[in-house]
């Protein structure tokens, strides 16, 4: 029975990848409800009602690498149960994943996000033991705008080091199709990110410091969201450093497709898991 419904949400899979938004999480989500790992929903690390996140750790974890994922929605929509499914992947995948919610546009703007972030990392490192995984061994990851607030948890030192997190806290920053060198382009846009901050303030490709944690960048080549020039940007800051970092182009593929690779039984999915397997491995 269970072998006819991942068939069945493959087929549907086929259909609905299209741009950000656009993944039916109702569908990519179905599988995710089975597996061996267990699940703790809506925990809070702030007082707020968006500071909550779930966690997803294999059966009996112990002393694993933790994946913190912030999801995407332009900072201005989406939540942490739509991604259910990126946090039973990487539990299935042997990882303790953390999937925070943070506060959106217009509740918020820069840095309000970040600084959620900042305390669901936090809140991460602090209880890793307790949920399985090993404290000195948190990774950041996100799609899109969650892939933004990943690299600047990774990358705004200053910030990480207001809030009492020691340098070397983070062991190293994935991004899928993340805008790292974000030029406001809209109204809503300037809105979130504005005076008294700059470009100075909220770009990744500004913050990265020499010493600054190693980043898997995975983008589409055919991304009509955020464009693949933001990861160029990005590795081209990092390898200025000496920052290891890799970067992946994804050829004829969009802005969906890397988050996409999640759903256990997507068609034709990307190897974002093999390429964050092999990132890992390379850096415990």
């Amino acid at each position: 029975m269970k072998n006819l419904i991942f068939v069945i949400v493959a087929m549907l899979l086929g259909i609905v990848v299209s741009a950000c938004g656009g993944l039916t999480f109702l569908v990519a989500n179905a599988p995710a409800h089975f597996g061996d790992f267990d699940r703790d929903a809506d925990i809070a690390y702030g007082t707020l009602e968006r500071q909550k996140l779930d966690v997803y750790r294999p059966h009996g974890a112990k002393n694993l690498p933790v994946i913190v994922f912030w999801h995407g929605g332009g900072w201005t929509d989406d939540n942490k149960n739509e991604y259910r499914f990126v946090g039973a992947a990487l539990a299935g995948a042997g990882y303790v994943a953390v999937v925070p919610n943070y506060r959106l546009y217009p509740q918020t703007k820069f840095p309000g996000f970040v600084d959620d972030a900042i305390a669901a990392f936090d809140w991460a490192r602090k209880h890793a033991a307790e949920i399985g995984g090993d404290p000195t061994h948190i990774f950041v990851a996100g799609h899109s705008a969650g892939a933004h607030i990943a690299a600047m948890v990774a990358y705004d030192t200053a910030r990480l080091a207001n809030a009492g997190i020691p340098a070397g806290a983070v062991r190293g920053c994935i991004g899928l199709s993340g805008p790292y060198a974000l030029v406001p382009n809209d109204a809503e846009l300037r809105e979130i990110f504005g005076a008294p901050y700059s470009a100075a303030d909220w770009q990744p490709v500004r913050l990265a410091r020499a010493g600054a944690p190693p980043a898997l960048l995975l983008h589409g080549e055919n991304d009509d969201v955020v464009e693949v020039a933001h990861a160029r940007k990005l590795d081209a800051r990092l390898r200025e450093l000496g920052v290891p970092v890799k970067l992946v182009v994804y050829a004829k593929r969009g802005h969906s497709d890397t988050v996409a690779a999640f759903a256990r039984p997507s068609p034709h999915k990307l190897p974002v898991l093999a390429e964050i397997r092999a990132f890992v491995d390379a850096n415990r």
